[in-house]
């Protein structure tokens, strides 16, 4: 039976297979002390060229519009919305303001008016009697005198004298009379005064129409 036991001659080192030194460029990289490469992009461009790739002037100006957006005053952003707020809030008082003078003339004339289409038969008496004669002087007179300046001041005023221009929006022809006192379609005669308040008319004028002769 042979003995296993190596003899002298024998070196079990010699005999073992030798350990692969690999290629020519991982040979030269382990021998240069060198890491692994960094994994290639998918143009061949590692990580360290895009970093250093310099940036372009679209991205430049982006970025630097945002940094001077974020670096607004926050105050001064405030203090402009604030004022633009009284700006409106002015506009609307300035407009109320207006709107409230207007309906308080109109409600003003509407009043007037009424209380003239009241007093319509006071006048319409006052007229006949001084046509008459009968309030040429005395206290009735006085009393007639001082109603008219009243409803005078408050925007009263006469509608219908002999000579106006007819005009069908404030006078009511009643006839036609020929004539040569006054001018055709003018008013030649005054039966029923009107009235009105402002631009309101309470009663338009009975009138008298000329024609030619």
């Amino acid at each position: 039976m042979p003995d296993p036991t190596p003899g002298p001659d024998e070196n079990p080192v010699e005999n073992a297979p030798e350990p692969s030194a690999g290629t020519p460029d991982e040979q030269r990289a382990q021998d240069s002390g060198a890491g692994p490469r960094e994994e290639a992009g998918p143009e061949g461009l590692t990580v360290d060229d895009i970093l250093s790739t310099p940036q372009s002037t679209d991205a430049g100006s982006a970025d630097a519009g945002a940094a001077a957006a974020e670096g607004e005053d926050p105050s001064a952003a405030l203090a402009e919305e604030r004022l633009e707020e009284l700006r409106r809030l002015q506009a609307e008082f300035v407009n109320f303001k207006h709107r409230t003078a207007r309906e308080k003339e109109q409600l003003r004339t509407f009043v007037t008016g009424d209380l003239l289409q009241a007093l319509l038969p006071v006048f319409d008496d006052i007229d006949a009697a001084r046509q008459a004669g009968d309030l040429s002087e005395g206290p009735f007179a006085s009393i007639a005198n001082k109603l008219e300046e009243i409803l005078v001041r408050q925007g009263l005023s006469r509608i219908g004298a002999v000579g106006e221009k007819f005009d069908p929006t404030v006078h009511e022809a009643v006839l036609q009379q020929p004539t040569s006192q006054v001018e055709p379609d003018q008013v030649s005669m005054v039966l029923r005064s009107g009235f009105k308040i402002g631009e309101r008319i309470v009663r338009p004028a009975q009138v008298a129409v000329a024609v030619a002769e």
